[in-house]
């Protein structure tokens, strides 16, 4: 499930390419830097046809307030099971 509670599903990528980065907490200092670099630069890479999403085990609650805080214009995955990141 992306930030906003809806599941997100590989087929609906369609034909452009996908950047999926994990990490491993919301709103720490490292990978809130990583998630406002894809952000400032998503425009330049949709110009590429190129989808932005990030992951980590953080509940889909948690992902709503981080990506509010940083105005992030992509979607940030709830891996809560650790399936996907394994």
């Amino acid at each position: 499930q992306n930030q906003n509670g809806n599941f997100v599903e590989s087929s609906s990528f369609g034909e452009c390419w996908a950047i999926i980065y994990f990490y491993p907490k919301d709103d720490t200092p490292g990978c809130t830097q990583e998630s406002c670099e894809f952000r400032d630069n998503l425009s330049t890479l949709a110009a590429h046809n190129v989808k932005v999403f990030g992951v980590s085990k953080d509940s889909v609650a948690s992902h709503q307030k981080f990506a509010e805080k940083f105005n992030f214009n992509f979607d940030i995955l709830s891996d809560e099971t650790g399936a996907l990141c394994e």
